[in-house]
């Protein structure tokens, strides 16, 4: 096996693997699938931590990982799944990001080790072992890498902005603003 086979298949069971339990996230949200709340508790969870309107937004983050990651796996217009991913991602560490670092104490590591491991994947591309080598990169071009990145960060920014603005505004009325002090 040479160097290039090894990183393929590297790139192979990265995708496999990050996509995979993006799309079982997904799953859950948008069908209740593995225990999950489906899009209506998803979408009550969504309004309880700022993302309003909850359905919508429920509906657009399990999208962004079910069908992110799906693509991911498959190794199919890898730019944009993987940024799509990255996107859902930024908007779950947003909501963890009060807690610290660390999962253990409902810190965002987990979150941004998924968002940067997929857009690891829209930059490196998905290898030879994909659905996109197979199809001579139409949808893996270079160009697509970073206006897929760009846009998702640029929609990221939006949603999660506007969240934030938000959230703190609730806590100022609450008596809670010391928990959002940067």
């Amino acid at each position: 096996m040479t160097c290039y086979d090894r990183r393929d298949l590297g790139l192979l069971l990265l995708r496999l693997g990050t996509g995979g339990v993006l799309a079982a996230h997904g799953a859950q949200k948008l069908f209740g699938w593995f225990g999950g709340a489906g899009i209506e508790g998803t979408g009550q969870f969504m309004e309880s931590v700022g993302y309003r309107p909850g359905r919508l937004n429920a509906t657009a983050s399990g999208l962004a990982e079910c069908g992110g990651g799906t693509l991911l796996a498959l190794g199919l217009a890898t730019p944009a799944a993987g940024a799509a991913a990255a996107g859902g991602m930024a908007g779950a560490s947003a909501v963890h990001l009060p807690n610290g670092f660390f999962n253990a104490e409902g810190g965002f590591e987990y979150a941004a080790s998924l968002g940067m491991a997929a857009t690891g994947l829209a930059v490196a591309g998905p290898g030879r072992l994909s659905l996109d080598h197979l199809l001579g990169d139409r949808l893996n071009r270079g160009w697509m890498v970073p206006a897929a990145l760009g846009v998702v960060a640029a929609g990221a920014a939006v949603v999660v902005g506007t969240r934030n603005k938000r959230v703190r505004q609730e806590a100022q009325l609450s008596g809670q603003e010391a928990l959002f002090e940067e």
